[in-house]
């Protein structure tokens, strides 16, 4: 018996990939896809490239049954009013946005610029990262997707994690990552044959790092032009441990042996090998100095980065094959 799943805010880039993987999944069936600005249209007709013929509607939580799985991917600060009333309807919540990936209250004033409305859900969800947390996301209420650029850097330090200090995280991200409203960063004309920092020591991703890696970073976003793809490379300095470089390759492919979608690659890995995919590639390489570690890591920041990354949680929470639907 196949199982609804809701798509909230379904007319951005990772709501839209989402409803389409939705549609196509041979166990799910796609409920309401909901927006603002495109209600009334169908999204075939926002997003040619997904089939999906379901017409877009203003929200409406009265069509959420008890039981149903309901993903919301509307902006952060917006996401958060959402996800309470769609709970206590009975359903099971995905949250793309933001608005509950931070376990401290506190950090939403001086990061999102909002104090959270339900600190009681916000304590009770589950940071969906299946490589950490896959048995917790099977049970859990809500379910906080990670950001593109935290799932890349996380997963490309976390085996190294207790061990490392003076991390520093150079990460760089297509256009997408900023999402569907444009603006002038965004614009072709800034963004074409362009390299560029933002939000130097304000990238409001870093205490999502922080949170999840333990630890203090430095973390320097780019925007570079290229429609998906996200890379990170993370430099570190090694404590208490020295390794060699077939002590630390055989740590990372240990650390993730039976996660399907981390692969150990022998080179630094390039983004267009992980466009349109729910893989994340990860290259570590030990300092012939010794005593500092380079990582890099690279995944398609609408792919495991956003939708499909929402996609293998939800697999999770149905009790479904972790990889259904993303084969």
């Amino acid at each position: 018996m196949s199982q609804t799943v809701h798509v909230i805010g379904a007319a951005g880039f990772a709501g839209a990939q989402l409803a389409d993987l939705v549609d196509r999944h041979p166990h799910f069936a796609l409920g309401a896809i909901t927006a603002r600005g495109d209600a009334g249209s169908r999204l075939v007709d926002v997003y040619p490239q997904y089939r999906v013929t379901k017409e877009l509607t203003t929200l409406d939580v009265d069509v959420v049954a008890e039981g149903d799985f309901a993903a919301e991917a509307y902006p952060h600060a917006e996401a958060a009013p959402v996800v309470a009333p769609l709970v206590e309807r009975g359903a099971r919540v995905l949250d793309v946005s933001a608005d509950h990936r931070l376990r401290d209250a506190s950090l939403y004033p001086e990061w999102y610029g909002f104090e959270h409305p339900r600190t009681d859900l916000l304590a009770e969800a589950v940071y969906g990262l299946p490589e950490r947390y896959r048995d917790a996301i099977r049970t859990a209420r809500v379910v906080a997707n990670p950001g593109c650029y935290p799932e890349t850097s996380i997963l490309g330090l976390l085996p190294l994690a207790g061990h490392i200090a003076d991390v520093v995280i150079d990460a760089k991200s297509g256009v997408s990552g900023a999402g569907r409203t444009p603006t002038s960063t965004v614009h072709f004309s800034t963004v074409t044959e362009n390299v560029f920092a933002y939000k130097v020591y304000a990238h409001r991703h870093r205490p999502e790092i922080e949170q999840e890696l333990g630890l203090e970073v430095t973390f320097t976003p780019h925007m570079v032009p290229v429609d998906r793809g996200l890379l990170a490379t993370c430099y570190a300095r090694l404590v208490d441990v020295t390794m060699t470089q077939e002590e630390l390759t055989d740590r990372y492919r240990a650390f993730y042996d039976g996660h399907p979608f981390v692969e150990i690659v022998d080179v630094p890995p390039s983004m267009r090998a992980v466009q349109h995919t729910n893989y994340v590639q990860i290259h570590p390489v030990v300092d012939p100095r010794g005593g500092r570690v380079t990582v890099f890591s690279v995944l398609d920041n609408l792919g495991k980065g956003a939708a499909t990354q929402a996609l293998q949680n939800l697999n999770l929470m149905a009790g479904r094959p972790e990889d259904e639907g993303l084969r």
